[in-house]
């Protein structure tokens, strides 16, 4: 009998390997029986100018919040925010290990700024997703080139189409987004101001066991190297999962860059880039009490990933 796995709902450039892994019947050949479970019904849809923190906002309004609520068993969001994630949880779960796919994002202005540099960019209202990880690069980005008291950030909705949308209509000076809103904002004219690849991480609750993740994982390192081998083919997934956007719709495969589709195998967080991240999430206030060593649940990445 299939074991049953609720996982939260995804799209494709946060969790392209589970989709292909479940279209293609790769859960199901290891007895998983996948469930996608709806998240973020009270996710933000609009630009809020006044919100100028992410201190004012929950870290479960998108990614988490089925999980938090018992509805599914694990999730996967940006390393950052789900760093956040574990201290704010109330159920006690924990990051178990790095997800299969490297989020591609991109600061963004529209096409009538007066900003081309990362440096213009001081004291300029930049909305990002809070707890998202396209707020986090943002930051990571920008204090590269500005002191931390010069980079301005605001509320903006969790979904790329909206945030670009807002850009357009002059909501906020610039903004984060990620594929496939990316290539639609440069064919709008819209200016790339620095972008970046990042990691992001899986959680799970305590009904996660190892032999369950250890399934769920090998199903994913098969879905990574079938996407490495055509990586056009799964291009589509980026048109497809958007189409009713009609912006998107008129994007072709060939529209889409390759090298912002970057796969790899699901593997533990390893000690010293945790340590790092940790250290850099406190220096910003963005971590309060809890410990380095209570982010992951070591046993089970460890028992799944087997290193």
């Amino acid at each position: 009998m299939a074991k049953k796995l609720r996982l939260e709902s995804t799209a494709p450039f946060q969790g392209l390997p589970e989709l292909v892994a479940y279209d293609e019947g790769l859960f199901a050949a290891e007895g998983l029986d996948i469930e996608f479970v709806r998240r973020g019904e009270n996710a933000p849809t609009a630009v809020d100018r006044s919100m100028t923190n992410p201190e004012m906002a929950n870290s479960f309004a998108s990614h988490g919040s089925a999980a938090e609520q018992g509805g599914a068993a694990m999730f996967n969001a940006c390393e950052w925010g789900n760093y956040r994630r574990v201290e704010d949880s109330q159920t006690g779960s924990r990051q178990v290990g790095r997800r299969a796919i490297i989020v591609f994002g991109a600061l963004m202005v529209a096409p009538g700024s007066d900003v081309y540099t990362p440096q213009q960019l001081a004291n300029k209202l930049v909305g990002v997703p809070y707890f998202a990880g396209t707020h986090y690069l943002a930051i990571l980005a920008l204090e590269g080139f500005l002191p931390r008291d010069a980079i301005k950030t605001c509320l903006a909705p969790s979904g790329s189409r909206l945030r670009f949308e807002a850009l357009m209509n002059g909501e906020m000076d610039a903004t984060t987004l990620t594929e496939p809103y990316i290539t639609v904002a440069e064919r709008a004219g819209c200016r790339i101001i620095v972008a970046a690849p990042y990691h992001g991480t899986e959680v799970a609750g305590a009904e996660m066991d190892g032999e369950t993740y250890a399934s769920f994982n090998k199903a994913v390192r098969e879905a990574v190297r079938r996407i490495n081998a055509d990586k056009r083919k799964y291009l589509q997934y980026f048109i497809d999962r958007h189409d009713s956007d009609p912006a998107v719709a008129a994007l072709t495969v060939d529209d889409l860059s390759p090298s912002r589709l970057q796969v790899v195998d699901p593997a533990p967080i390893p000690a010293e880039e945790l340590q790092r991240t940790y250290d850099w999430m406190r220096s910003w206030g963005m971590l309060n009490s809890v410990d380095v060593a209570d982010l992951v649940d070591n046993q089970l990445q460890l028992a799944a990933h087997g290193s």
